[in-house]
């Protein structure tokens, strides 16, 4: 965090991500008090030539880790050389023996742990579905390339609603966001992120990020919203949330499209979606509506995860039915204090 020597890599490297800056892990360490720490061959002396950022993770419930990155979609090892990424994966898998974690995770976007040479004894943990857009044909293009019935008749239709859309970070649309935000989770039996991460993501990454909140042109109800993150010339759509009630107003849709139209505009070549759970196919659909061309995202584990029994997905179901009834200010309230065990 206070090496200027990562800011300056980050900046210059093309492969990295919003997820690699100092604001992003600065907003980790404020709000979940996890530690970054960035592995490299480089001399403590020179300038960086590859690296890899891990957020160190300790919990007494779910004990200590390091993750390659906790709430981050993705997060590609730094290393243009396999043997060079081969070296730090197997010195990480070596300090297991001096260290109390209980495993080192690895989100890479494009694969490379695939490779026999850097897989080292690093299994699959996890994948998921990715989706991508492209922003490099004309605005037109890319409008006409969106499913049609889904995608764009619901946008003409929120413009024919009227909707008043309303950009920034500022506290009243920070805390209208994540209103919506607890009725989103809830409706998933999920509890929300605390409020506080949302602050920190606009305190520590500046004009990076963007929130987006569509209202009722009479009544001014909001009715859903977005939060959006720019480094170089991509926009990540990380966070989405809405009021059902008002769904048939197509405010999503139309947000999105804002999203990447104003993207578009300031010379963005990419609309990163984010990532989906493969087993949730009506998010992967809703996506697919918009960025057709998915590809997996796997996430690599040492030592490799032991398998999900029955009794677990069990105690998974009835969690969420409880979160699901759970009055509002008590499920905020175990998001504040649930979130920084399970990163």
């Amino acid at each position: 965090m206070q090496d200027p020597r990562w800011a300056d890599f980050v900046a210059r490297d093309p492969r990295a991500s919003i997820f690699h800056t100092v604001g992003w892990l600065e907003a980790l360490r404020r709000t979940y008090g996890y530690r970054p720490v960035v592995f490299t061959t480089s001399s403590p002396t020179s300038e960086l030539k590859n690296g890899i950022v891990f957020a160190s993770v300790r919990s007494w419930i779910t004990g200590e880790r390091l993750v390659s990155l906790p709430f981050s979609d993705h997060c590609e090892p730094l290393f243009d050389s396999p043997e060079e990424l081969n070296f730090v994966l197997h010195y990480l898998q070596a300090e297991m023996d001096h260290q109390a974690w209980k495993y080192v995770e690895v989100r890479p976007i494009n694969g490379i742990l695939s490779r026999k040479e850097a897989a080292s004894q690093f299994q699959p943990s996890a994948s998921y579905c990715f989706h991508r857009l492209s922003l490099e044909p004309e605005i037109e293009a890319i409008f006409q390339s969106l499913d049609k019935n889904s995608v764009r008749r619901r946008i003409r239709h929120a413009e024919r609603e009227g909707l008043v859309e309303k950009c920034g970070r500022s506290e009243d649309l920070l805390a209208k966001f994540y209103d919506l935000m607890v009725v989103t989770r809830k409706r998933h039996g999920l509890p929300p992120q605390p409020l506080v991460w949302f602050r920190n993501l606009a305190d520590c990454l500046g004009e990076a990020v963007e929130i987006r909140l569509a209202c009722t042109k009479t009544e001014g109800i909001a009715v859903a919203a977005i939060l959006t993150l720019r480094f170089r010339d991509t926009v990540v759509y990380k966070y989405g949330c809405s009021d059902w009630k008002f769904n048939h107003l197509g405010a999503m849709p139309l947000l999105l499209w804002r999203a990447i139209e104003n993207g578009k505009a300031v010379g963005a070549k990419e609309f990163d979606m984010g990532r989906s759970d493969e087993s949730n196919a009506s998010l992967i659909a809703f996506k697919d509506k918009w960025a057709k061309n998915s590809s997996r995202l796997v996430y690599w584990r040492f030592p490799p995860p032991q398998a999900v029994d029955s009794e677990n997905s069990w105690k998974l179901r009835l969690a969420k039915q409880l979160f699901g009834h759970m009055p509002n200010r008590f499920l905020a309230a175990f998001g504040r204090s649930f979130y920084r065990h399970i990163g």
